[in-house]
């Protein structure tokens, strides 16, 4: 997820150099590294680059956020990008905030370009509402570990790696200077006044509606939403959903179809998630750690991330694929259009 809307901090990143980590601030890094032009629009306040979108703030009220083709795993840009990436992640963000939208406000205007969108420009709380449908990932390694709470929540004895919880369970995280998430509780966060409690309970109920609206939309297309994160932040006293919500970047998907003969078995689920992105870096010695060596990206596995990501989409959308391309020409003057819409220049 981009954190240009949780201010505009100069953030450190691994990059892939010559198949060696090394560290380096994200502003510092060259445009052509990513493959993806740096626009200038009218009425710009400020720019900022994620480890995968671009955002530019346009009138301190306005947000534009382009998707690029980047992927990382590990705080770490890996070195070759990912066909059609962008347009996914921005394509599925758009559906399921227009499929929530009757839940939460949320801050999308429009989707000028396939992978760009614009929306309003909120201050954001600094917790991530983390919510978890399932014992996996890192609250199964915390388990596996003997501990039976998380972020201030008791998990109970005899729970299996992917077993469901009796219900959802939110394990907020926020983030140190250094940018890693860093676990927190409820009442944490009450206590340090990062969110005052009113506006906690606010968005506990809104993270439960919209987790309980995925798990809809995922099991309607045979898919299980295991758990995923959302962000918010507010502008004047109205709570707005930010950033993209239920893709392949920031939530995880089992297949239905034969999970509880995987679970039984104690086998892996067939999931659609970058996580099999991670899973291949680890298979391979690297976990983002100064120093080592990633493995080398060649294009057949480039294409298998690009397939799997299209394979959610179409998996969780239901419709096919259009990929589509746009010149920098093209997606500027739609994006300057766009802006003209809502009076922003």
């Amino acid at each position: 997820m981009p954190r240009g809307v949780r201010g505009h901090k100069q953030k450190k990143v691994l990059l892939i150099i010559d198949g060696l980590v090394i560290k380096i601030f994200l502003k510092q890094c060259p445009y052509y590294f990513w493959g993806m032009s740096k626009f200038h629009f009218p009425n710009q306040t400020n720019f900022y680059s994620g480890k995968v979108r671009d955002v530019y703030s346009i009138k301190n009220n306005w947000l534009i956020m382009v998707a690029s083709n980047r992927i990382s795993a590990f705080d770490v840009i890996l070195p070759k990008a990912i066909p059609y990436k962008g347009q996914v992640l921005n394509q599925v963000a758009a559906y399921m905030l227009e499929k929530t939208s009757d839940i939460c406000p949320n801050w999308l205007i429009s989707t000028p370009a396939p992978n760009v969108a614009l929306g309003k420009r909120c201050i954001p709380y600094k917790v991530e509402m983390v919510v978890r449908g399932n014992l996996t990932g890192h609250a199964w390694r915390t388990y596996k570990e003997g501990k039976r709470k998380l972020c201030g929540v008791s998990l109970p004895e005899g729970l299996r790696e992917n077993d469901f919880f009796a219900s959802p369970i939110i394990t907020p995280s926020t983030k140190a200077e250094a940018g890693h998430d860093e676990d927190i509780s409820r009442e944490e966060i009450m206590a340090a006044n990062i969110v005052n409690e009113d506006d906690y309970r606010q968005l506990e109920k809104y993270t439960l509606a919209l987790f309980e609206r995925g798990k809809d939309l995922a099991a309607k297309r045979g898919l299980i939403l295991v758990d995923t994160k959302y962000e918010f932040g507010k502008v004047g006293n109205t709570i707005y959903l930010m950033d993209e919500i239920h893709t392949p970047d920031s939530s995880r998907y089992f297949y239905m179809e034969g999970f509880e003969k995987r679970l039984h078995n104690n086998e892996p689920q067939k999931q659609l998630s970058k996580e099999f992105v991670r899973e291949w870096l680890i298979a391979n010695n690297f976990m983002g750690k100064e120093g080592q060596t990633v493995p080398e990206m060649n294009e057949e596995w480039i294409q298998t991330i690009s397939k799997r990501y299209i394979e959610l989409y179409e998996q969780l959308i239901g419709e096919k694929f259009v990929p589509q391309e746009l010149s920098d020409e093209e997606t500027e003057a739609k994006i300057v259009e766009a802006l003209r819409q809502v009076n922003a220049i």
